[in-house]
């Protein structure tokens, strides 16, 4: 199978695993609060990765030289920390379908990011796919809220919300850019990069060091701690950050490691499509032609970016 091919299907997977961590966080966050939901599955996704890279490499810590912890750690504080922290309270905010909508920006942060310090340029096939994925995503964005039976929010809650999610496709985007930096162009031996569980566990540590320092600091920690009392919300935030910081991510680093970042973020960003059918279910919303059209539309990108 080719390495690009590995990492596009990686790219799919993390898509699939994020759309439903999302739900999960954003019921979570509107019982406890995205700030405690996301420094409770920061640690669990430590402890599942730790554990994870014992058993795989046989060492807890990754061997990683000096520049890839600096760089995987900086990665890890910009797209884990405060990228997903934004995102996070978009959710609680705006709702999982908006919020997650506004995620589909992250590949335009991806690609200029990867221009500027990578060097990476798409293959003309690639930017074919990315620019019909993620028209199918617009045309899935723009569906009124009347079509798909969504709650009106209040502006200045849609205002923030759109706000934030923006700082989280920021966050994400550029995040995943410098965590390939890091992986590849960082190792004593560029032939040889990080292992992806490796870099995801680095990743992870820094942004749960800079959080809980952060909670320590803002006097809140008794408070966060006090919430967890909510079995419902604990429940919740554990089934997403096995499926999200665990797996989602893990599959992410493999995306970038075989793949360009702007193929990557693009593939990872169909979440929008993805949550159709989830807040069907969960919430009762409905999706109208023009959303299911917007879903095929992206497919057919995703086919092109895969086939060619």
């Amino acid at each position: 199978m080719p390495a690009h091919l590995i990492g596009e299907l990686a790219a799919l997977g993390a898509a699939v695993l994020w759309t439903t961590c999302s739900i999960l966080f954003a019921s979570a966050g509107r019982r406890i609060g995205a700030l405690s939901v996301n420094a409770f599955r920061i640690v669990i996704a430590v402890i599942l990765l730790g554990a994870a890279h014992l058993l795989i490499q046989g060492a807890l810590w990754p061997a990683a030289n000096r520049a890839q912890w600096l760089y995987l750690s900086l990665s890890g504080l910009v797209g884990l920390a405060l990228g997903d922290f934004c995102y996070f309270r978009s959710l609680v905010l705006i709702g999982p379908r908006r919020g997650v909508l506004m995620m589909s920006l992250a590949p335009v942060f991806a690609a200029v990011a990867a221009y500027l310090v990578l060097g990476e340029i798409l293959r003309p096939w690639a930017i074919v796919g990315v620019i019909v994925t993620l028209a199918g995503i617009v045309i899935v964005i723009l569906e009124s809220e009347g079509a798909s039976g969504e709650a009106i929010v209040a502006r200045q809650h849609k205002l923030a919300g759109v706000l934030l999610g923006l700082g989280g496709a920021a966050g994400q985007g550029i995040g995943l850019v410098i965590s390939k930096y890091g992986m590849i162009n960082a190792a004593s031996d560029p032939t040889a990069p990080l292992d992806p569980l490796g870099a995801t566990l680095i990743r992870m540590l820094a942004s749960a060091a800079a959080l809980w320092i952060g909670i320590a600091f803002s006097g809140r920690g008794r408070r966060i701690v006090r919430s967890y009392r909510d079995l419902g919300a604990v429940l919740r935030t554990s089934g997403g950050a096995f499926t999200g910081p665990f797996l989602g991510v893990w599959l992410s680093m493999v995306a970038v490691r075989y793949t360009v970042a702007g193929v990557a973020q693009t593939l990872m960003t169909l979440m929008p499509v993805l949550v159709i059918p989830y807040v069907r279910i969960v919430y009762g919303q409905r999706t109208s032609h023009r959303g299911i059209f917007g879903a095929c539309v992206a497919v057919v990108g995703v086919a092109v970016l895969l086939l060619f």
